[in-house]
Order: structure tokens, then C-alpha cells, then sequence
């Protein structure tokens, strides 16, 4: 018998995403391409070491050589690095250009604008191989991405995040940065997507949220069944290690495991130098690497006793044959 698939996918945010999130302003210069330069090639080593493919999100920005922005000797170096992953096996998925939180709410312009820079960014350094996932930032999806993911041809969208205790902790932290008067600059996002299915499905073109005949698949992030809570990374890398053990045997009764990480979970605060202002309010900086990566090593271990471990690409290829 096949056995079920598990896609590990790693969000390449930069520290600035954080940084919007908290309402801290502007980082540091120094640190706008941390995660592509010190926090992805640790993330690469244990996935090679393990001889796993994976499917990275890639903010089309952080990797333009050809546009006219500042450090274009970084952006070649991390589009290089990208590079490297591809033409070892792994994917490179579509995490809009600029990452907006508010993306879903622009017009179908901004939003076809987004998708179609990274687009491009990617097909540059892929040699002008097909682009065949995006992930929206902060995960809200709305009907102008799919129609322009549609048009583009492309196989999914993983978007769909239906976990409820997720978005009630983040009501809460946005709601006491509003207090305070130091508002967030992420957004809630549509409340239906709360009640969206939890497994693959074709969406409706016009309400991402529920089924339809949409030509591309959706593949929700991982919620455990029932209580939906979420089975991705941070929330993994900071559980004890015996919830950590049952939250991955309830995923084990899923067909599919979305396993989601962000290019943060491979940051170290001390080595990587990020302020202690994003570190008290981000609690998996205040874990080291080893730490991290010891935790990792385990949740790996616990996957390739249940799941064969693919690409978002391959799943949606399986999942279209179905749907």
C-alpha cells in the first residue's frame, strides 16, 4: 500500500516581515537578508543530510538581480543560493513580490503585479522552468490570486490556513499592540477560511474557502483533525516533546500533511545578531540553533515513520488526478 505524503515547506519571510508584525518599524540594515544568508543554507544542510526535497517560498524581492534596488550584490547571491536548491531537486514557490499582509485586499492589479514579479524572479533563476505553487503572505487568499495564479498556469495554491486557535492568538497580540498605540502591520484574515476544508480540495474560483472546479488545487496547512490545532513548526520546535509526539500521531489520520516552516525557525538571536526587540516578543529566537535543530531532527524522524516526504508539487500533481 502507498503511504500517505507529507511536503515540508519552508517560508523564506525576511526579519522585516517580523519586524511589521510587532509594529517595530524598520530592522536594522544588517539584517535584511539574514534568513536567505545564514538561516536557509542551515535549513538546506539538515533537509540534504537527509536526502529530503523541499518546496521554498521564495518574496520574489529578496532574490531580484535585475531590478534597480539596493544591495543588488546580495539579491544575486541569494538568487544563486536559490538556484542551488533547484537544480538539487528542490521546489521554489511563489511568495508574492513585495509581501504584503494586506495583499488579498488590493486591487486585482497590485495583486496580479505581485504574483506575476516573483514570477519572474523565479523563472530567472530557474532557467524559465514553470512556477507551480504560491503561498499568499499571512496566509489570506482572495479570488484575484487564484484568477491570476489560474491564468499563469499554475498546479496550487497553499494558502489555506483553517486553524482557529491560530487566529484567536494572533486577534489577541494585534488587539494589545493596537492598546499601546503601536499597530500591527499584519491583517486578519477572511474568517471564513476558518471553516475552509482541512484536506486538498479544488476550490471555487470566486470563495477560495470552500469547494468548486477551480483548474489548480488547494493544499491547506496542516491543523490536527477535530480541534483543527496547528501542526507547523514554531508551534512543534516549541511544544513539550510529548505533545510535540501526539500532535504528529493525530496528523498521522490525515491523508496529507502540509508541514510548514518559516526560514526564521533556522535563525539564531545571538549568532545571527537580532535584536533583543524581535527576540522578547518572538519566543522561538530565544531557542538556540543546536536546540532547534535537535527538535527538528526528531519531528524528521517522527515523519519518515508515517509519511513519504515530497514536494508541494508533487502533492497537487497526485491530488489533481483525484479531485
Amino acid at each position: 500500500m502507498t503511504r500517505p505524503l507529507c511536503a515540508i515547506s519552508i517560508d523564506l519571510d525576511a526579519i522585516a516581515c517580523y519586524y511589521r508584525i510587532y509594529g517595530l518599524g524598520t530592522p536594522p540594515p544588517g539584517l535584511e537578508h539574514v534568513i536567505l544568508e545564514r538561516a536557509l543554507p542551515r535549513a538546506a544542510n539538515l533537509f540534504a543530510s537527509r536526502g529530503i526535497h523541499v518546496t521554498w517560498f521564495v518574496v520574489g524581492r529578496d532574490a531580484d538581480a535585475e531590478a534597480r534596488l539596493p544591495d543588488t550584490a546580495a539579491r544575486a547571491a541569494n538568487a544563486e543560493r536559490l538556484k542551488t536548491l533547484a537544480k538539487h531537486g528542490d521546489e521554489l514557490g511563489n511568495h508574492s513580490y513585495s509581501h504584503f499582509y494586506d495583499l488579498a485586499r488590493l486591487a486585482p492589479d497590485v495583486v496580479d503585479a505581485e504574483i506575476g514579479g516573483c514570477d519572474r524572479v523565479l523563472r530567472s533563476i530557474t532557467n524559465n522552468q514553470g512556477v507551480r505553487g504560491f503561498r499568499a503572505p499571512g496566509y489570506d487568499v482572495s479570488p484575484a490570486m487564484l484568477d491570476a495564479l489560474a491564468r499563469r498556469g499554475y498546479r496550487y495554491d497553499s494558502s489555506i490556513f483553517p486553524a482557529p486557535g491560530y487566529y484567536a492568538v494572533k486577534a489577541a497580540v494585534m488587539g494589545a499592540l493596537a492598546l499601546i498605540r503601536r499597530p500591527s502591520g499584519a491583517v486578519m484574515t477572511n474568517p471564513r477560511a476558518l471553516i475552509a476544508p482541512p484536506d486538498p480540495y479544488r476550490p471555487s474560483m470566486t470563495a477560495p474557502w470552500r469547494r468548486g472546479q477551480a483548474p489548480l488545487v488547494e493544499l491547506p496547512v496542516a491543523v490536527t483533525p477535530w480541534a483543527r490545532v496547528p501542526a507547523i513548526g514554531n508551534w512543534l520546535i516549541l511544544a513539550p516533546a510529548a505533545l510535540r509526539k501526539r500532535l504528529v500521531a493525530q496528523m498521522a489520520r490525515r491523508r496529507f500533511f502540509n508541514f510548514e516552516l518559516h526560514g526564521l525557525d533556522f535563525a539564531d538571536a545571538e549568532k545571527d545578531g537580532i535584536p533583543g526587540e524581535l527576540v522578547s516578543r518572538q519566543a522561538d529566537l530565544r531557542v538556540s540553533i543546536a536546540d532547534k535543530l535537535a527538535r527538528l531532527e526528531r519531528i524528521l524522524d517522527d515523519l519518515a515513520e508515517h509519511w513519504d516526504l515530497v514536494t508541494l508539487g508533487q502533492v497537487a500533481a497526485d491530488v489533481q488526478l483525484t479531485e
